[in-house]
């Protein structure tokens, strides 16, 4: 098995790909994160990897997610960088969309001006949250990159695959 010239397929055919323009390509990115609201986060470290079907938002350039708690929180502790997926139901090749963004991760203190923030935006009362023991977890993710997978790209003359790299902290250069 020829494991780098498999690793490097994509990023092979992306030199010759047609590339949407980047602020395009971030309005569809944003648009089907909005469309969704279930993602599967990866964490890992040290030899252990956990793939978390789970609920999120996305507002003021983050993902946000709110967790009892689970074995997520083993990568978490050790290795800030995750990577979340957020798919249709697959249909045939005609009908892929999907979307794989690698980020950074930190967790936000209960009760404090940002996590009090992310309640109101998902309308928790935070008499709610205070009641709870322990208190809800709530991950914030950087988006660093992404990859967009998008069939219909291709009717309007674009490579159904596009990479996206958000602005700000973590920008891949």
């Amino acid at each position: 098995m020829d494991y780098k010239k498999a690793q490097n397929y994509w990023k092979e055919k992306e030199m010759i790909s047609v590339k949407m323009a980047a602020d395009a390509l971030q309005e569809k990115i944003e648009e089907y994160i909005g469309a969704n609201n279930t993602c599967a986060l990866a964490t890992g470290a040290d030899g252990f990897i956990r793939n978390t079907p789970i609920e999120y938002s996305y507002h003021d350039g983050f993902f946000w997610i709110f967790s009892e708690g689970g074995e997520k929180f083993i990568g978490l502790e050790k290795n800030s960088n995750v990577c979340i997926a957020i798919f249709d139901k697959y249909n045939g090749f005609g009908s892929l969309k999907g979307l794989q963004v690698m980020g950074t991760a930190s967790i936000v203190e209960p009760f404090s001006e940002e996590y009090n923030a992310h309640a109101a935006v998902k309308k928790i009362p935070l008499a709610v949250l205070g009641k709870l023991d322990p208190p809800m977890n709530l991950i914030k993710i950087q988006p660093v990159s992404a990859d967009f997978l998008d069939s219909d790209l291709k009717q309007d003359g674009f490579d159904s695959r596009q990479h996206f790299d958000f602005p700000g902290p973590g920008a891949r250069k």
